[in-house]
C-alpha cells in the first residue's frame, strides 16, 4: 500500500468536492484564503487579459473577453473532472488490486486511464478491479460521473437564466440613459417628469436589480466575466450609472424625491463593494479623478439647461464628494479587474443609441428615406 500516495488522493478529491458544493450549491460568498475556482479564475483570466490587451479594434477586444465567460465555465468543469480523475487514479494506485487483460502489468498511467474509463461509465473491460476496496471505489468513482453529469445539465441553466434576468434591466438602461449609459444623460431625460412617481419607479427597478446582482454574482461569480450583448453596455456601467445619479438627487437636485434614491444608493454600493471582493479585484491610491471641479460644473450646467435645479453650493460640492468616495473606487478597480469600461459623468460627444442604429440606417438614410434623429425631439 502506498500511504502518501493514497493521501494524496483522498486530499485531491475532498477538496474538488468542497469547491464544487462551495461553487454550485453554496450560496453565499466564501471567506476562504484558497479556492481551487479563485486559483482556477486567477490563473486563467489574467493571461486572457493580457491577450486581450493586444488586440487594439475595441470591438474585436470586446468580442474576445466576451468568450472567455462562457469558455471559463466549461473548462472549470473539465478542471473538476481532471482532478476527480486524477484522485481516484491516486487512491487505486494506492489500495486497490487490478488484472489486465494479458496479465500485462498494471502502472500508475494505466490506472490513471481506468480512472478515465470509469468516471465516464465507459466500461471497456480491459482492467478489472479485483479486491473489495479497489471495487468500492469504482463504484464510488462512478456514481460521482453521473453526479457530475447532472451537475452540468443543472448548473448550465442557472447560470444562463440569471445572465437573462441581469440583461435585461441593462438593455432598458438603453433608451434611459444612452449608450455607454450616463447619469447626466438619465437625469436630463427623465429628471424634469412632471411626475416624480417615474423616477421614483425606476430607482425601486433598479434598487431590485442591484439586489439581484448581487445575490446572483456571490452564488455565480463567472457570471462577472458574462459580457453584455453590446460592448458599450456591462453591468458595471449600469451599476455605477445608477450610483452616480441616486449620489447626484442626494447630494441636491430640487423637486426628486430623496427617500427611494436613498435606498438605491445603499444597496448598489452594497453590491460593488461585495462584488469587488468576489473578484479580488484591488484598490488603485494612484487612479486618476474620474469627475472633476470643471467636469461637475459642466454637469451641473447641462442639467441646468434641461430643466432641473441644482444645487451648487459648498454642502452640496461636499455631500457628493462624500458619496462619491463610498463607490468610486470599487467601480474603478472593478473596471482595471475585469477590462469593463466604468461609464462618464456626462457623455462629451453626440453618439446613438443602441436603438436608433442598424445595419441598413445608411442605404435608407442614401434614399432619402429619413434619419431616425427625428424622433428625438418627439420621444
Amino acid at each position: 500500500m502506498h500511504v502518501f500516495t493514497t493521501i494524496v488522493g483522498i486530499v485531491i478529491i475532498l477538496s474538488v468536492l468542497l469547491d464544487a458544493f462551495e461553487t454550485i450549491v453554496l450560496p453565499r460568498k466564501v471567506q476562504r484564503a484558497f479556492r481551487l475556482t479563485s486559483w482556477f479564475y486567477r490563473h486563467t483570466w489574467i493571461p486572457w487579459v493580457k491577450i486581450a490587451r493586444h488586440i487594439r479594434a475595441n470591438n474585436w477586444r470586446e468580442s474576445f473577453l466576451g468568450y472567455f465567460g462562457p469558455f471559463s465555465l466549461i473548462l472549470l468543469l473539465v478542471f473538476w473532472a481532471i482532478g476527480l480523475i486524477f484522485g481516484f487514479a491516486l487512491l487505486q494506485y494506492g489500495v486497490g488490486e487490478h488484472v489486465r487483460l494479458g496479465n500485462e502489468p498494471i502502472t500508475f498511467g494505466i490506472l490513471l486511464y481506468h480512472s478515465g474509463e470509469t468516471f465516464f461509465t465507459l466500461g471497456y473491460g480491459d482492467i478489472t478491479p479485483v479486491s473489495g476496496v479497489a471495487r468500492t471505489l469504482a463504484v464510488m468513482e462512478a456514481g460521482m460521473g453521473f453526479a457530475f453529469l447532472g451537475v452540468v445539465v443543472g448548473y448550465l441553466p442557472v447560470v444562463y437564466s440569471s445572465f437573462s434576468s441581469r440583461e435585461v434591466e441593462i438593455s432598458l438602461l438603453d433608451s434611459r440613459a444612452g449608450s455607454p449609459p450616463s447619469a447626466g444623460e438619465l437625469l436630463a431625460r427623465l429628471g424634469c417628469c412632471p411626475d416624480p412617481i417615474v423616477l421614483d419607479n425606476i430607482f425601486r427597478d433598479w434598487e431590485r436589480w442591484c439586489a439581484d446582482l448581487l445575490a446572483s454574482h456571490i452564488s455565480y461569480p463567472v457570471l462577472c466575466f458574462f459580457r453584455s450583448q453590446h460592448s458599450n453596455q456591462s453591468w458595471l456601467g449600469a451599476l455605477t450609472t445608477m450610483l452616480d445619479v441616486t449620489s447626484l438627487v442626494l447630494a441636491g437636485i430640487d423637486g426628486i424625491p430623496k427617500e427611494q434614491a436613498k435606498l438605491t444608493f445603499a444597496m448598489a454600493r452594497h453590491a460593488v463593494v461585495d462584488l469587488t471582493q468576489v473578484v479580488s479585484a484591488k484598490y488603485d491610491p494612484h487612479r486618476a479623478e474620474r469627475l472633476s471641479d470643471e467636469g461637475l460644473a459642466e454637469l451641473r450646467k447641462y442639467l441646468a439647461n434641461a430643466g432641473m435645479r441644482v444645487k451648487q453650493d459648498d454642502a452640496a460640492d461636499q455631500k457628493l464628494r462624500k458619496l462619491r468616495s463610498l463607490y468610486e473606487p470599487y467601480s474603478e478597480a472593478l473596471g482595471q479587474r475585469l477590462l469593463l469600461l466604468v461609464p462618464p459623468w456626462l457623455r462629451t460627444e453626440v453618439r446613438k443609441d443602441n436603438w436608433q442604429s442598424g445595419p441598413w440606417d445608411r442605404i435608407i438614410q442614401a434614399k432619402g428615406l429619413g434619419d431616425i434623429h427625428v424622433l428625438d425631439d418627439h420621444f
